[in-house]
């Protein structure tokens, strides 16, 4: 079983997707901590709700990004996390995480990358006049949205769509999708340890 970080900064509906997975024994996996960089974001009461152990990191207190990551970095090593699954967290991941996690941190983004990279993708795409949308996840680089892709799932833009219809679509598949993924990404890691 792999004990995994999950990073959110806000509503954290993508964190209660995948960690009540992890807890009903959906995902081979404990989340053994949230890292979250808002002091006064939702998913603190989520985690609280469903036991998991919280992390509060405001990079505000903090000189610059490698001592910001060295703090978090040192959290995780405590709590044993070998994996790191990022769920709205709206931080862009350094060097310091970057090396001590290399391969080992995903991300779930709300468009078909590389279309609408970056920040508030679903009201750029749904701006754009596009016919459809969609959610990716990806293992995360030096880039913004630019790591290599693990899975995809397309959502129509249907004319009668508001961007609130859109945004609900939008993150009924991400959650679906994200659990999916890490099934069987962890499924694999187990398989590989048999």
């Amino acid at each position: 079983m792999k004990n995994i970080a999950i990073f959110a900064s806000g509503s954290g509906s993508n964190f209660e997707a995948v960690a009540t997975a992890a807890i009903s024994g959906k995902i081979n996996a404990k989340v053994s901590l949230l890292v979250c960089d808002k002091p006064e974001a939702m998913v603190i009461l989520r985690a609280k709700r469903l036991g998991v152990p919280v992390f509060v990191c405001n990079s505000k207190d903090f000189a610059n990004r490698a001592a910001h990551e060295g703090h978090i970095l040192a959290a995780l090593k405590d709590a044993g996390v070998e994996f790191i699954v990022l769920a709205g967290y709206m931080r862009i991941i350094g060097k310091t995480l970057l090396g001590a996690y290399s391969g080992k941190i995903i991300n779930i983004h709300p468009s078909m990358l590389p279309d609408f990279p970056g920040m508030d993708a679903i009201n750029a795409a749904f701006s754009s006049g596009a016919s459809y949308t969609g959610v990716t996840v990806h293992y995360i680089d030096e880039g913004v949205d630019t790591g290599p892709i693990i899975s995809q799932r397309r959502v129509e833009i249907l004319p009668d769509d508001t961007l609130e219809t859109l945004e609900e679509k939008v993150h009924k598949v991400e959650h679906e999708l994200y659990v999916n993924v890490l099934v069987d990404l962890f499924k694999e890691a187990h398989n590989e340890n048999l």
